[in-house]
């Protein structure tokens, strides 16, 4: 019986974390949560059929709306792409802090959580079928897809993180010559090779125990690594 609790008090962690990823995605995309809702069908469409479920018919009719809801909200196919991405990044939440009032605990605090979402948005079923998607294309059809996951998703989740790193940095808690290069040592560290290892098939669910403590040792070797002097 407890670890029947156990398990059921995982169940509502997740179901909490994906509602509240989900409106994180909407807010830093700019969207309604009605839009959020469809992207998330959307995306949900390209898991379970690939790329030959993602069409504006098939998303309007997954997502309850109609095809020209769809074209007023994200424009064409490539456009309601690229929202996708925008909307799945959004879902790596940061918190505005202000340097004035941030502590070396709430620094860390705010880093691991930032962490723990970017291992979690990486392991989900939607970020590997964008990135095997992605990868599959540019062998055969240039690399656009590849382009937008590097510009709608990697770099504005790297720009908000960016923007905790230089509070940071302004509160003297951290300290670096470049917020762009700081935040690659961070993301190398958290990631490490475990995207690359789920891509080629390893089980997420399987590694999921080790999200939490991997979160928390990237974030304090990283804090070893930046972390200011005196």
């Amino acid at each position: 019986m407890p670890n029947r609790t156990v398990r059921y008090a995982f169940e509502v962690d997740d179901i909490l974390q994906t509602l509240e990823q989900g409106r994180a995605g909407a807010a830093a995309a700019g969207l309604t949560e009605r839009q959020g809702a469809v992207l998330e069908r959307a995306l949900g469409l390209l898991v379970e059929g690939g790329e030959r479920a993602l069409t504006t018919a098939g998303v309007a009719r997954a997502a309850n709306c109609s095809k020209e809801s769809l074209y007023k909200w994200f424009g064409d196919r490539d456009g309601l792409i690229s929202a996708m991405i925008t909307y799945q990044a959004g879902k790596v939440r940061t918190v505005e802090v202000d340097a004035g009032k941030l502590t070396a605990e709430t620094l860390r605090q705010n880093l691991v959580a930032f962490a723990r979402d970017l291992i979690d948005v990486l392991s989900g079923d939607v970020s590997l079928a964008l990135n095997r998607l992605a990868i599959g294309q540019a062998s055969r059809e240039g690399a656009g897809l590849g382009r937008l996951l590097q510009e709608r998703g990697r770099r504005q989740i790297g720009k908000r993180a960016a923007a905790l790193l230089e509070a940071g940095r302004k509160a003297k808690l951290l300290a670096f010559d470049s917020a762009d290069e700081a935040y690659g040592t961070l993301y190398g560290l958290i990631v490490s090779d475990m995207h690359l290892r789920m891509l080629l098939g390893e089980d997420a669910a399987a590694l999921k125990k080790e999200f939490s403590p991997r979160a928390e040792r990237a974030v304090d070797a990283f804090l070893t690594l930046h972390g200011a002097k005196g």
